[in-house]
């Protein structure tokens, strides 16, 4: 039987507000510098001739090729935002991650492969000792004109003869300059002698912080759904039962009076590219990461996420969190029960970097953090529970919050945290530009601004939600005019936030596009939306039959099948809300202790926890990858990247570090 405070353990979790959304910033303006924009532009084919080259596959957490062209390809001439709604059109909206996510350098526990075999190649995930490189020449070309090739790295020149119209594929030594020349012979005319540089630049990133980082709401394969119902009990046993659309596949008891165990349950559940934290590969610090390789082809990017959805500074950054979920593999579950703190991972993964290559540092951190810290979850759960008997329950367990208490934790806990991690992360970066403080923005605002409206559409997937008016004014009024401003000064050390040195303490905010997501909260609807939302997620709240024979067949009041929902299509809402968290992760948290675990997948606890585990109030995808539309130039401004004409024509020159 389930208790007041065993719900009290894992509630918070559920609801979790670190899904506001990210913001994306500008720079301050003593650190700014020139910022990339557009796509790579091509060579001239009626200069002269000269060397071009770029990395291959240079983003490194993909092993194979082809995965990192798709997104090359729909990147050229586009942002990340409308690269990803061109991928979720090219997807039929099942997400282009479904596939990439068995195809990495980190397993699905979120441990490195080291070493990584990468098209074929064996390599070091950490500390590359070279990268593959396609060369060409390029310009005005005599016709039929041969090529005699030459790199030297310094150990003696590797010569190749070619036609001149065919590229010449090799692997270039990391941290060493290879020489590249060509002379091309053509008729009885002198041969002419060409001279290159090739330098490629790895750029090692890290991510940290609560779900915004992890990516949460967005499983890399979303969960497939069964068009008939799945019984759920209420509290207490005093509103019965209620059914909602049941897993794919699941042969056990749909029916509350014929349970089943969780492990046969959970072998239908949604995958994540680490089901511990939830990361996902659609999350903002992955798309940033991938958008720097995809544009600037003289470098690679090696990128370590560390995120994790729940995260607190004190428990998840410096201290061991609760595992989200665990992973199911050959039959068997594979979960401890808690995640490492991501400090103690980065430190770790940045001593054995050392050990190997002692120059190789840590070029960039991408942060989101401060939401849990403040309880947002508990601001939540007060806007969103609404059914009398579970709001009385929730109140004496002291999951649903206030804003008073919160606005305490963000003037007093929050800032003494907050110091606490930037002295963690200068031994780490040197410089705190060099981190990235990815903000969040207000989820609940729709039409230039003005708060939802509140109401059932979105959270009718559980009988106990209703989006109270006036609760979530007062909670949108918050985020605005006290939450966001505060997490700005605690990264730019402004607004009385002490810091020891202001000018070296300060980070690189990201905050600027929370302005976009002021048409596009968990509240939007627009006629462009999906054909299954418009016609099965009721603006009324009765998406659902409530008659239990007719649900236990047919769930929803539209009469269309569950499993035609897609998570990966465009919509006007960049939030997820309660109804997409079930239809596209419909999380069973299982981290957590066995005292507390249900043993009753129709438990009433299960049908609260389905709904809002899976990422209830945080991005999409297509929010996700707004956000990195506006770190991705933030980013490149921080690492010193040149304006993109310039990319095609030179290598990039060593990036100069403050010394220590």
């Amino acid at each position: 039987m389930i208790t007041i405070s065993s719900i009290r353990s894992f509630f918070p979790l559920a609801i979790l507000l670190a899904g506001l959304l990210a913001g994306i910033g500008l720079l301050p303006a003593e650190r700014a510098v020139a910022q990339p924009a557009g796509a790579v532009t091509q060579p001239d084919a009626d200069a002269a001739m000269q060397i071009s080259w770029e990395v291959r596959n240079r983003f490194r957490l993909f092993r194979e090729e082809r995965d990192f062209l798709l997104h090359a390809e729909t990147l050229r001439g586009r942002g990340v935002l409308a690269s990803e709604q061109a991928l979720e059109q090219q997807s039929d909206g099942r997400g282009w991650a479904r596939n990439t996510v068995n195809r990495l350098c980190i397993d699905l526990t979120g441990r490195v492969n080291e070493p990584c075999f990468r098209d074929g190649v064996r390599e070091s995930y950490l500390t590359p000792t070279d990268h593959p490189v396609t060369v060409r020449l390029t310009g005005t070309i005599p016709v039929g004109a041969t090529c005699a090739w030459s790199f030297d790295d310094g150990d003696g020149p590797r010569a190749s003869t070619l036609d001149c119209n065919e590229p010449v594929n090799f692997r270039a030594r990391y941290g060493r300059p290879t020489v590249a020349t060509v002379d091309v012979s053509s008729g009885a005319e002198p041969a002419q002698h060409i001279v290159g540089n090739i330098l490629v630049r790895d750029i090692l990133i890290a991510g940290l912080g609560d779900s915004i980082a992890s990516g949460e709401g967005n499983p890399d394969r979303e969960i497939a759904l069964a068009d008939d119902g799945f019984c759920f009990r209420s509290y207490l046993g005093l509103s019965g039962q209620f059914y909602r659309p049941s897993r794919a596949g699941y042969k056990g008891g749909r029916a509350c009076e014929a349970p089943d165990t969780l492990q046969a349950w959970q072998r239908y559940g949604a995958l994540w590219f680490n089901s511990p934290c939830h990361r996902s590969l659609y999350s903002y610090q992955t798309r940033t990461a991938l958008a720097l390789a995809a544009r600037y082809p003289h470098i690679a990017v090696t990128l370590l996420p560390l995120g994790c959805t729940g995260a607190t500074i004190a428990d998840g950054l410096f201290g061991a969190q609760r595992a989200r979920e665990c992973l199911l593999s050959k039959g068997s579950f594979n979960c401890r029960g808690s995640v490492n703190a991501q400090l103690a991972e980065l430190r770790e993964a940045m001593a054995a970097v050392k050990k190997r290559q002692p120059n190789r540092a840590l070029d960039l951190v991408l942060l989101s953090v401060g939401a849990n810290d403040i309880n947002f979850s508990g601001l939540v759960a007060d806007v969103i529970v609404d059914n009398p008997t579970e709001r009385a329950l929730f109140r004496r367990s002291g999951v649903i919050g206030s804003i008073d208490e919160s606005r305490t934790a963000l003037a007093r806990e929050l800032p003494r945290a907050f110091g606490k991690l930037r002295e963690a992360l200068k031994p780490l970066v040197g410089d705190l530009e060099r981190v990235l403080y990815v903000s969040y923005a207000n989820p609940t605002l729709v039409n230039g601004g003005a708060p939802c409206a509140g109401g059932r559409a979105g959270f009718d997937i559980h009988p106990s939600f209703n989006a109270d008016p006036q609760r979530l004014a007062a909670v949108s009024a918050f985020v605005k005019d006290e939450f966001l401003p505060q997490l700005r000064n605690l990264a730019l050390c402004e607004g009385g936030v002490l810091c020891g040195d202001p000018a070296a303490d300060r980070m690189t905010l990201v905050d600027s596009h929370q302005r976009a997501f002021a048409d596009h909260g968990f509240c939007a609807r627009a006629e462009t939306d999906p054909e299954f939302d418009r016609a099965c997620f009721s603006a009324s709240g009765d998406s659902f039959t409530t008659d239990l024979v007719a649900a236990a067949s047919s769930p929803l009041t539209c009469g269309a099948g569950a499993s035609s929902f897609r998570a990966y299509l465009p919509r006007a809402r960049w939030i997820r809300d309660a109804n997409d968290s079930y239809f596209a992760a419909m999380t069973y948290p299982q981290g957590l202790p066995g005292a507390i675990q249900p043993a009753d997948i129709h438990d009433a606890t299960w049908g609260v926890v389905s709904a809002v585990y899976g990422g209830a109030v945080h991005p999409s995808a297509e929010g996700h990858a707004a956000m990195a539309d506006a770190a991705t130039p933030v980013a490149a401004a921080v690492l010193r990247l040149p304006a993109l004409s310039q990319v095609i024509e030179q290598p990039l020159p060593p990036l100069e570090r403050p010394r220590e």
